[in-house]
């Protein structure tokens, strides 16, 4: 019999259990607190008996997966068990970390749950357990939506009732009769009609909050198309699940907002700033070879005081992929041919202020696989009715360092999420798009390449094409400002500078 499945910590602390018997809490964690202390770091064996109970474990980084059973259960279908029970755990952490699964620990216990029933394993594999758990009630949402129906109608019935009461106060108002009386609260009209203003006045102060503000401009009934109602429907969507524990991820705008947080402007801006940006487009074939790279690269300066207005960008340029340079028409061409400075064609003027001024451009076109910066191979197998894919990355340019990585691979639609095997970094399963993000925060020559499988059902022609964004600091052409001084005096100017480097398009068709 199966007593109980538990995630812990490697000095024994609970941080998920599962008890399939009736068990106290002292005793599971008094059980789970003496499991490291059995363990013989010199023996390979997964399980460790105690003359009562039996563990059988699996490490999982800085975690175990415990089943604790007693001693004559099957040790060999407790440990196709423990194997189950292992994989379920990725299913929904990103990462086998404590807070990870303290945040999914009811996800977890209804897992578990579908995998044993009262300490006895049930024939389940992983699949069904996503679509056991996955499941949701017909008649659920019909009783829902009934509710909601009725809530509406006995609101708007409300509204009506309000509105009559308070028309009849007012004609009699105007005729000089007193106020009608409210049936059932007393014969006197006079005090019926007061009862009847409080409960109108009520109901329409109740209601007055749901009306949409009024415009600043007096203006009559307008039946025009309110610009944002359905963001706003949206919003409030969103708020109602959010209240129902739903924890929603927007995706798009987490990723911008790493990505502005990568690439934020330095805090020491000077009075000389620049801001050198790349943005490449790739495309290669899912078999090999590139199809087409095309990089782009501009240096925009900024002046912000008018006394460094008259300077010259000294400029090292260390390519040796035959990067075609071009300056702008302002800028003196043959100085910078001879000697890699970029200043005016007329010294004495100068250059504009609190504006972005491109000096300094440069465009690199190649189908030379050497100069593919980060290459991704993506090879599905087939395997009966589902597919094996194995997806990994390696970067051939080691200078530089790419950070918030996303690749993205789309899956066949309708059959479920991906079974995730070996995984570098983390992965997103988004079920509306069909697409699984593979997340990598780094990825530089200490960390240059990893790798993903996972499988689910389709055809190897389903899992293209694969697309990749990145940020970087560093650029890919080693094209650098190394100094800027006046052109009065040939004094230094202190400068400061913004290096990005960016995905425009890099897809593997």
């Amino acid at each position: 019999v199966l007593l109980a499945a538990a995630v812990c910590t490697k000095a024994g602390k609970a941080i998920v259990s599962r008890q399939f018997v009736e068990m106290t809490r002292t005793r599971i964690e008094g059980l789970l607190a003496a499991f490291p202390k059995l363990m013989n770091t010199g023996k390979q064996h997964t399980f460790v008996e105690t003359e009562s109970v039996r563990y059988v474990y699996q490490p999982m980084e800085k975690l175990y997966m415990v089943l604790i059973t007693t001693k004559n259960s099957n040790i060999l279908e407790d440990l196709e068990t423990l194997r189950l029970f292992s994989r379920v755990i990725p299913e929904y952490c990103r990462a086998l970390e404590e807070n990870e699964i303290s945040e999914h620990c009811f996800d977890l216990i209804f897992a578990f749950d579908e995998i044993v029933a009262l300490g006895y394993r049930e024939n389940v594999n992983l699949a069904q357990i996503r679509t056991f758990t996955e499941m949701d009630s017909h008649e659920e949402k019909v009783f829902r939506a009934v509710r909601e129906t009725q809530e509406r109608e006995a609101k708007a019935e409300m509204r009506r009732k309000a509105k009559e009461l308070q028309q009849a106060r007012r004609d009699a108002e105007r005729q000089g009769k007193k106020a009608p009386g409210f049936g059932g609260f007393g014969s006197s009209a006079v005090s019926g009609g007061t009862t009847a203003a409080m409960i109108t006045e009520t109901i329409i102060e109740t209601e007055k909050p749901k009306v949409a503000p009024a415009p600043a401009r007096p203006s009559g009934p307008s039946k025009a198309l309110k610009l944002g109602a359905k963001g706003k429907e949206v919003d409030n969507f969103v708020d109602k699940l959010k209240s129902e524990g739903e924890n929603i991820m927007t995706s798009v705008g987490k990723r911008s907002t790493e990505a502005a947080k990568v690439l934020a402007p330095p805090v020491n801006m000077e009075s000389v700033h620049m801001k050198i940006e790349e943005k490449i487009s790739l495309t290669c074939g899912r078999d090999g070879g590139l199809q087409n790279m095309e990089l782009h690269g501009m240096i925009m300066l900024h002046i912000s005081d008018e006394k460094f207005a008259r300077i010259r960008l000294h400029v090292e340029n260390e390519d040796k992929r035959g990067v075609q340079l071009q300056t702008h028409p302002n800028v003196d061409k043959k100085l910078f041919t001879a000697e890699s400075q970029i200043g005016l064609k007329n010294p004495e003027k100068s250059f504009p202020i609190n504006s972005d001024v491109g000096v300094l451009k440069w465009r690199l076109q190649t189908t030379e696989e050497s100069f593919i910066p980060l290459t991704i191979n993506c090879w599905p197998s087939e395997s009966g009715s589902s597919c094996d894919v194995n997806i990994e990355y390696e970067l051939q340019e080691e200078s530089l360092e790419l950070n918030d990585v996303v690749i993205t691979i789309p899956l066949p639609s309708g059959v479920g999420a991906p079974v995730i095997g070996e995984i570098d970094g983390e992965y997103r399963h988004d079920g509306r798009r069909n697409l699984l993000e593979w997340c990598l925060p780094v990825i530089d020559a200490r960390a240059k390449s990893g790798s993903l499988e996972f499988s689910i059902a389709g055809q190897p022609s389903d899992f293209f094409p694969v697309q990749v964004s990145f940020v970087s600091k560093k650029n890919y052409c080693n094209i650098q400002v190394t100094k800027v001084t006046q052109v009065d005096g040939n004094s230094p100017v202190r400068f400061s500078t913004e290096t990005t480097f960016l995905v425009d398009k890099y897809e593997i068709l």
